[in-house]
């Protein structure tokens, strides 16, 4: 999209903004009214059933606030938003109980639900207090597990279990603390211990399979790929329509699914009682399975089907992001960081690569990790989580408080946030090297969050000396290549073809104004380049990055790392060359995306 075009905002739009500004204003009889004719108007809208609740629950009219959160949760039960306002209903009630399980689950559908953060803190704080029994110290340990504090979580729930060793509920909120806090053997003795008391328990079964699948992910992350494969299909005997233990070993890409597997997923992907998230996790590993087996047209149904699954869960709006890159470049021109040349950290510690997932981004941290002088990290989160708390609270999608927030920090608030990323970035750095033998610390560590690119202008104000390479690829390959991987979490443009097309051209955008307002800031280095001529990548890519030459990094396969990305098996094997034109077996399909590409087809290596 380019900067000049303008937005058409819908009527419906318009109105739940007036309707919002209304209940800001603490107006909720007029919000309420307008919000109660705007659903009638527009029944499909789940932003407008929420103002309805909320503004019945300001009403003090908290029975008919829970009525319509019903019917809105019947809608969409992955809406964090519903549970917080389902929670604050229960505080008007007095109903601590029931409110902390809404607030629970509110922050475990959505981590950045702060609201209900600060209300379990609450309640957390008023339990510790007031010595309730064991029902409500399992509710406080529960809150304390949902903070992350895993260790006091395991206290509390050991003096549950101490109380009421019976308590089987208690026991299997214990069995979840122990896996979150990786315990895995002592977990799988108490839910080992729970199934002995009732065998054919679909909670206990369905935790158990969990624990299978997060073994195995551990074991696929260290590399231990037959482990793996052996856990996964160990989650599988316990919960057969388990979709993301069929897809995980999908998403090792190296596996080959035989065809009684196949026939088993197909199985369950069609039966009634397949819960969504199985259905499209399902579709998913077999879009892979046919597509290994040459069945392009079968294979690619199944990928339409679970994008589609997918993307009718998602609230993502292309618009935002796009807004967000002409806000960029309003703000962050050359002028700008001119003015603001002394800022921040002196570190030349990190290296960002950054670009579009399945870019080749894993391959070249990869080949920078094989380097004596470099740590491979992971996917870090620090520079996102800045952006987020530069938003503020409560922040407008549609009127983002970042970037324009970073004219009103000075010189030493860009200095005291490159430190910071720096000091809580430790902690990886000292992670990575505690898994190699020699235990040496390197001066240079990788950033490899791919979204970071949206945030250039404010990594560079931060951390002025780090370094950032570009990973960019061939459009269709590598839009594909998304729209066939089903992601644990974020990526949400991933799901329609035009979505990612429109993701990838904004992304060619804000990239080309970076290179124009800091030249020489970003490397770019093109996926199909490192298939073709990988050692003279490699040298040009050391080279940007002040580093000698080290023939390790060719090897790159052959070194010895924890990788959590989808390609932590295809960087594990020397590079082939095969997959560069995979996407033009669904070239049939793939008209909308090259339409929805338009000029990016031609001109990203040019822009």
């Amino acid at each position: 999209m380019r900067s000049d075009e303008t937005w058409v905002i819908s009527p419906t739009e318009l109105e739940i903004r007036r309707i919002r500004e209304l209940t800001r204003e603490r107006r909720y009889v007029e919000a309420l009214a307008a919000a109660a004719a705007l659903s009638a108007a527009a029944p499909a809208n789940d932003e407008v059933l929420y103002l309805v609740a909320a503004n019945q629950r300001c009403l003090q009219r908290v029975d008919e606030a829970l009525t319509t959160l019903e019917r809105l949760e019947l809608r969409h039960p992955q809406l964090g938003r519903l549970f917080q306002e389902r929670g604050h209903c229960y505080m008007a009630l007095r109903n601590a109980p029931r409110a902390a399980e809404a607030f629970l689950r509110a922050v475990s559908i959505d981590p950045t639900q702060t609201v209900s953060w600060s209300m379990l803190e609450r309640i957390r704080a008023y339990l510790a207090n007031a010595g309730e029994p064991v029902e409500a110290l399992r509710l406080l340990a529960r809150i304390t597990h949902q903070r992350a504090a895993f260790d006091e979580a395991e206290r509390l729930f050991e003096a549950v279990l101490q109380q009421s060793p019976d308590y089987r509920a208690a026991r299997l909120d214990y069995a979840r603390v122990l896996i979150d806090g990786r315990k895995y053997t002592e977990a799988r003795a108490e839910i080992g211990a729970l199934l002995k008391l009732d065998s054919g328990n679909k909670d206990y079964l369905a935790l158990y399979a969990d624990l299978h699948l997060l073994v195995a992910h551990s074991l696929k992350t260290l590399g231990k790929r037959q482990e793996a494969i052996e856990s996964y299909q160990a989650a599988v005997a316990a919960r057969p329509d388990f979709g993301d233990a069929y897809w995980s070993r999908a998403n090792l890409k190296t596996y080959r699914f035989s065809q009684e597997e196949i026939t088993q997923m197909e199985a369950h992907e069609a039966a009634a009682t397949t819960q969504p998230v199985d259905r499209y996790h399902l579709c998913f590993a077999l879009g892979k399975a046919l597509e290994d087996q040459g069945e392009y047209a079968q294979s690619w149904e199944y990928y339409e089907r679970g994008n589609a699954l997918k993307r009718a869960q998602s609230r993502y709006r292309p618009e935002i992001t796009e807004t967000n890159t002409r806000r960029q470049i309003e703000v962050c021109t050359a002028e700008f960081f001119v003015a603001r040349t002394a800022a921040g950290a002196p570190d030349p510690d990190p290296i960002f690569i950054v670009g579009l997932p399945r870019s080749g981004s894993t391959l070249i941290e990869q080949i920078l990790a094989s380097h004596s002088k470099v740590e491979g990290t992971q996917e870090l989160p620090e520079l996102p989580r800045i952006v987020l708390e530069l938003q503020g609270r409560d922040p407008n999608p549609n009127d983002p408080r970042c970037p324009g927030v970073l004219t009103e920090l000075t010189l030493d608030d860009f200095r005291k946030l490159g430190e910071r990323y720096m000091a809580e970035t430790h902690t990886y750095r000292q992670a990575a090297s505690n898994t190699r033998r020699d235990q040496a610390p390197r001066p240079f560590f990788i950033d490899k969050m791919p979204n970071n690119f949206r945030h250039l202008g404010l990594l560079h104000l931060m951390l002025p000396n780090a370094k950032v390479i570009d990973a960019r690829r061939e459009p269709l390959a590598c839009c594909f290549s998304n729209f066939k991987q089903l992601f644990a979490s974020g990526q949400e443009f991933t799901y329609d073809l035009e979505d990612i097309a429109r993701y990838y051209r904004t992304y060619l955008e804000l990239m080309r104004h970076w290179d124009e307002v800091l030249p020489g800031k970003a490397l770019r280095c093109e996926y199909e380049d490192l298939v073709e001529d990988l050692e003279g990548q490699v040298r040009r890519i050391l080279d940007f990055c002040g580093l000698a030459f080290e023939p390790a990094c060719l090897e790159f396969h052959k070194t010895e790392r924890s990788i959590s990305t989808a390609s932590s098996e295809q960087v594990r094997q020397p590079l082939f060359r095969a997959g560069l034109d995979q996407w033009q077996h669904y070239e049939p399909w793939l008209g909308p995306l090259k339409n929805a590409l338009g000029d990016a087809l031609l001109g990203y290596r040019d822009i």
